[in-house]
């Protein structure tokens, strides 16, 4: 009898909380600071969610330690719906395998609600760098070997992964040329010319492949993006192997009641399924994707902690 009470009080509150979900504004965790993909994403999705939960949810930058500030603070924040995290590859599924000592593993901490978009990642190079495409680069780069140089924002972010797994492929001889803050400086510089090419998410190259700034070799979505018209897929240049994205979604603290976790979702993916939200992404190079349940997305989850923990490990990727 005292086992069946205690089981009431534990979860007595949690069940009020949930019934009256919610009559607060809530809290959208970015990890990133402001002007990046995660920015861009959580800014478009935020006046939606508002109107479909009926209270405001604001976004909060949390930038720093390559997303791991953010996620922890995700993380550790009461369990109650009204602090979310909108998480992406690289502070959820990478930096476990890059950091070794984190206080917080997201799939041990976190509740997967739902996927929203995936952000593909497009190879680009300045305008003066002779190749057109993959092929042409690698030929390039064998015929001057370390001589070719790619730009990231450090060691264990994607965009250096993603150029790791290529070089690997390929048997390259190229420099890595590591850029601190984040995305933006390293295409900065690319843009300046001080480097050769990168890998980033089509939402911070789009505006300059269209102004002509630089020029998109590769795109790694499974069918080309109107986008970037001039750039075939990794798939069709015969590497598969890069078909990849920086895939986003939201997080719950461990421990958010069941029915919080299922309101959640349902107006994620309310929201993805909005006309304006799914134009105003596109317009961007985001392309909305959205889970089949939280478990999927539970799953999903899992199986990149684990396909890129691989990739981090032959990297040799460390904190930079």
């Amino acid at each position: 009898m005292k086992r069946v009470l205690l089981c009431v009080l534990v979860l007595f509150p949690a069940w009020v909380a949930a019934q009256g979900y919610p009559n607060r504004p809530l809290r959208m965790i970015v990890p990133f600071a402001p002007g990046g993909a995660s920015d861009f994403v959580g800014r478009i999705l935020q006046p939606r969610m508002s109107e479909l939960l009926g209270q405001q949810v604001v976004v909060e930058n949390r930038g720093g330690a390559a997303g791991n500030i953010g996620v922890e603070a995700g993380a550790r924040a009461v369990p109650d719906g009204y602090t979310f995290v909108l998480g992406n590859i690289g502070s959820i599924a990478i930096n476990p395998s890059v950091f070794p000592n984190l206080s917080v593993t997201p799939t041990r901490d976190l509740i997967a609600v739902s996927q929203v978009v995936d952000v593909p990642s497009v190879l680009v190079a300045h305008p003066s760098f002779p190749p057109n495409n993959i092929k042409e680069m690698i030929e390039y780069a064998k015929a001057n070997p370390g001589k070719l140089n790619y730009a990231s924002p450090g060691s264990g972010s994607q965009n250096r992964l993603e150029m790791e797994v290529l070089r690997k492929l390929a048997g390259l001889d190229m420099v890595h040329v590591p850029y601190k803050a984040g995305a933006g400086p390293a295409l900065t510089g690319l843009v300046a010319g001080e480097t050769h090419l990168m890998f980033v998410t089509a939402s911070s190259a789009v505006g300059h492949v269209r102004s002509g700034r630089l020029k998109a070799l590769a795109v790694s979505t499974p069918r080309r993006m109107e986008q970037f018209p001039s750039a075939a897929t990794t798939e069709e240049q015969g590497y598969p192997e890069l078909k990849a994205s920086s895939w986003q979604g939201i997080f719950l603290p461990l421990a958010t009641p069941k029915e919080i976790v299922e309101r959640l979702y349902s107006v994620t993916r309310e929201t993805m399924a909005s006309p304006e939200v799914v134009q105003r992404l596109a317009n961007g190079g985001v392309i909305v994707a959205t889970s089949a349940s939280p478990a999927a997305f539970t799953e999903f989850v899992a199986a990149e902690t684990q396909r890129w923990g691989r990739v981090v490990k032959d990297a040799g990727a460390t904190p930079d």
